[in-house]
């Protein structure tokens, strides 16, 4: 993380995020929906960040290309892409060369991301025109074989058609193809299978794995699926009211977790349950953003909290050269305290992965 340096420093980092703070005013009073985010991105990986809704998943991706709502803002903190603090772009502009040229999304309801009256076609010519300068017959053309690329049979046909006359799935590959259209080099995918079933989730999934190899794409998955995760992820960033609390690979989070609530996410996954018991279900509810929150954000939730929980803010603590996490239980003044026996039984299993020694 970069709260302590780049450890990995044999990885190119493509994007990084130090100390973000993003506000909303609604009814009159400010919301902060994201607490000093920090995170790097590196080239040609994929980052998963989990967390349950309303942790501030969406809200930390869209700040990267300027989609948060009017009545949003960055208070405070930096996005470093390609040189230049993307915290501090104001207008449309300075995003347009950002935006869909650069950093693309993919988001979770093709339905309602697409434009109910005019052809697949023209939506995906319009990002070439927009951001590559392809015109008339030339664009067509190139839209007909991103369709192609795509998995779309009968890609000419599939041109002069319009959303409705797709599934489910394959409109979820019209957005796809509009997001890699310009050869974004980072593309974000916002719960991009939420939608659809499990053999076409599989479909997706594969597809944007084939296009990340292909395109050289670095990817970012938004989700709550854990088994998303660990299908796809290099890294996973855990995300929890509006902070990322824990950072790590994907099987230093899966094997090796030490926050507490990555313990809870992890508990609830169906297949940790233990015979003849209730499936684990994380207590409480998430803290009320409208208001400060003083300490560990998750304390009131957390059956292992310690007294200073409640009254300090946790920073990163440094697991591994790629694993932080922000509790007191890494302090060396802290108690000892176990997982959960759900964790500690895959740990046990899976400790043959090489973590967590």
């Amino acid at each position: 993380m970069n709260d302590t340096g780049n450890a990995a420093t044999h990885e190119e980092t493509i994007l990084q995020v130090k100390d973000l703070v993003v506000k909303f005013s609604l009814r009159g009073q400010v919301l902060t929906a994201i607490r000093q985010a920090s995170l790097d991105l590196y080239q040609g990986q994929t980052l998963a960040i989990v967390g349950e809704s309303g942790s501030g998943k969406s809200v930390f991706t869209k700040a990267f290309i300027g989609m948060n709502d009017a009545n949003g803002w960055v208070d405070s903190g930096s996005i470093l892409f390609e040189g230049r603090d993307l915290a501090r772009f104001k207008t449309e502009r300075e995003w347009l060369t950002i935006r869909g040229k650069k950093i693309a999304m993919v988001f979770q309801d093709p339905m309602t991301a697409l434009n109910p009256l005019r052809t697949v076609g023209m939506q995906i010519q319009e990002a070439l025109t927009l951001h590559q300068g392809l015109k008339g017959e030339e664009a067509r053309q190139r839209t007909v074989q991103i369709l192609d690329e795509v998995g779309i049979s009968d890609p000419e046909a599939r041109y002069a058609q319009y959303p409705h006359e797709f599934s489910g799935g394959m409109r979820q590959r019209v957005v796809i193809a509009i997001a890699v259209a310009c050869n974004p080099r980072i593309l974000i995918c916002d719960e991009p299978t939420t939608a659809l079933d499990v053999t076409i989730q599989a479909q997706i999934l594969e597809l944007i794995r084939t296009l990340q190899r292909r395109l050289g794409l670095t990817l970012i998955y938004i989700t709550h699926d854990l088994g998303v995760v660990a299908n796809v992820a290099d890294r996973v960033a855990v995300m929890y009211a509006g902070e990322i609390i824990e950072y790590g690979t994907s099987e230093e989070i899966f094997y090796d977790a030490r926050h507490p609530y990555t313990w809870a996410l992890l508990s609830s996954l169906p297949q940790l349950g233990l015979k003849g018991q209730p499936l684990y279900s994380i207590k409480g509810t998430p803290p009320n953003l409208f208001t400060e929150i003083k300490g560990d954000a998750f304390a009131p939730r957390n059956p292992r909290a310690l007294k200073i929980d409640f009254v300090a803010r946790p920073p990163f603590f440094q697991v591994t050269p790629t694993h932080y996490a922000k509790t007191w239980l890494l302090d060396p003044r802290a108690p000892r305290v176990d997982p959960p026996e759900a964790i500690l039984a895959m740990r046990a299993k899976y400790a043959g992965v090489g973590v967590g020694r």
